[in-house]
């Protein structure tokens, strides 16, 4: 099992930036599967971008592919994912996953966007 962390959310201003910060523990870590995910107030859970620790590559929903960008420090054994120009729409919890049917979720993290 695959304990997950998020932080580094709060209030930002539209237009400005913020890094999200997942930390990972538990077994094999590296080798899953993880990805971010938000849920705005009313909507449906979404995923923004998926990636494999060990590997290093991204994969983005289409909507996320100008203003996201997720990196990660196996070193560091965390995931991060940068949201540039962020939009008072996109108020909504912030989670990360692991997992190839992303089993293991972590607590969330709240990003307000004020506009």
């Amino acid at each position: 099992q695959v304990q997950l962390v998020e932080s580094g959310g709060g209030l930002v201003q539209a237009g400005d930036s913020l890094r999200l910060s997942c930390l990972i523990s538990g077994h094999t870590a590296s080798y899953h599967r993880m990805g971010w995910f938000r849920q705005a107030p009313g909507k449906e859970r979404e995923l923004i971008g998926s990636t494999i620790l060990a590997v290093g590559n991204v994969d983005y929903a289409d909507y996320a592919k100008e203003r996201f960008t997720v990196t990660s420090d196996t070193a560091k054994n965390t995931m991060y994912l940068q949201i540039d120009r962020p939009e008072h729409e996109e108020t909504a919890v912030y989670y990360c996953a692991a997992g190839m049917e992303y089993e293991d979720w972590g607590a969330g993290t709240q990003v307000t966007v004020s506009s």
